[in-house]
C-alpha cells in the first residue's frame, strides 16, 4: 500500500514517459536510480513543506532527490507534465476555467510594498529627530 503523497500505479504509468530513460537510452553514464521512488520523495517534500534534508530514507538520499528536482525543473520536465495534465483535463471537459487564480505572492501592491524609499522633499517626519541629532546619555 502506498504511503501518503505517493503516486498510484495508474498515476505513475501516466507520468513515467516524461522522465529520462533509466539507462540513458544506451548512452554513457551510470543508470538512473528508480525515478518513481525519487518522484514520490519530491512529492512528499512538496506536500509537507519540510526541508529537503528531512525527506524519509525510504525515498533515497535527499541530495539525489533535490538534484533530480532541480535537473527536471531546469530541463522543463515538470512544465511538460503540467501541460500534459492540463491538456488531458481540457479534453475531458474537466478543467474548470472559473477555478483559475493569480498567485498574489508575485504581484506588488506599490513601490513602497516592494521596499522602495519614499519620495519626499521634506526633512525628517514631524516628531522624529534627524540622524545624528540626538545625544547619547553619558
Amino acid at each position: 500500500m502506498p504511503h501518503r503523497y505517493e503516486l498510484s500505479q495508474q498515476d505513475w504509468e501516466c507520468l513515467a514517459p516524461f522522465f529520462p530513460h533509466p539507462t540513458h537510452q544506451g548512452g554513457r553514464g551510470r543508470p538512473w536510480e528508480d525515478h518513481r521512488r525519487t518522484v514520490d520523495g519530491i512529492l512528499w517534500r512538496l506536500h509537507t513543506g519540510a526541508p529537503w534534508r528531512d525527506i524519509p530514507e525510504r525515498y533515497g538520499p535527499w541530495q539525489r532527490i533535490y538534484g533530480r528536482f532541480r535537473r527536471w525543473r531546469r530541463d522543463g520536465t515538470w512544465a511538460k507534465i503540467l501541460t500534459h495534465l492540463l491538456e488531458d483535463l481540457e479534453r475531458q471537459g474537466s478543467l474548470g476555467h472559473d477555478l483559475w487564480l493569480v498567485d498574489a505572492t508575485i504581484i506588488r501592491a506599490s513601490r513602497a510594498a516592494g521596499g522602495a524609499k519614499k519620495k519626499t522633499g521634506r526633512g525628517a517626519a514631524p516628531g522624529r529627530a534627524k540622524a545624528g541629532a540626538t545625544r547619547r546619555a553619558s
